[in-house]
């Protein structure tokens, strides 16, 4: 192969300053979780990071190449002040706002809460009516979102993990 070109500028990224819940030492390597232009990025390092060292990113050529090279680019961005760009499991942020209200429905639902107190809980009590709540939007929402928890913990959380394919 030819030599690559060195980079003329690179980004800076001090990873030696992070606290302890940012960067961890373990038995592979080192994991550093970044919280950059918006977004969070998980990193693995093999060795300690230090100072004043340019990081290259090294992606295996495997089936979840396209997956890395996206996280990849959007850190590159990241690190440059770039708008991100899409999210790598194609979610919208009410689809991702969605999901996590049903995570919490389910909480609720397993510890034997009513779907009265789910809805109290997470759209709070002045919302939710006092006799009418039979046949209120709230309620059938509720039933909705635990149902929909229901069937992430049976398995569907799986579809979440799957690469969403675009224009193939």
């Amino acid at each position: 192969m030819d030599q690559m070109a060195r980079p003329t500028s690179a980004a800076s990224l001090d990873l030696t300053e992070l606290s302890r819940d940012r960067l961890r030492a373990a038995s592979d390597g080192w994991h550093v979780v970044l919280s950059l232009g918006g977004g969070t990025h998980r990193l693995w390092l093999p060795t300690e990071p230090v100072k004043r060292i340019t990081y290259s990113v090294k992606l295996p050529l495997d089936e979840h190449f396209e997956a890395r090279a996206r996280a990849a680019q959007r850190l590159w961005r990241a690190l440059n002040d770039k708008s991100l760009g899409p999210t790598l499991d194609g979610l919208t942020p009410p689809q991702r706002a969605r999901l996590a209200l049903a995570l919490r429905a389910l909480d609720g639902h397993l510890e034997g809460a009513s779907y009265r107190t789910i809805a109290e809980v997470m759209f709070g009590p002045a919302r939710v009516p006092g006799r009418t709540w039979k046949t209120h939007d709230l309620r059938s929402r509720t039933i909705r979102l635990v149902q929909l928890g229901l069937r992430m913990m049976r398995g569907g959380y799986r579809d979440l993990l799957r690469p969403r394919r675009r224009g193939k």
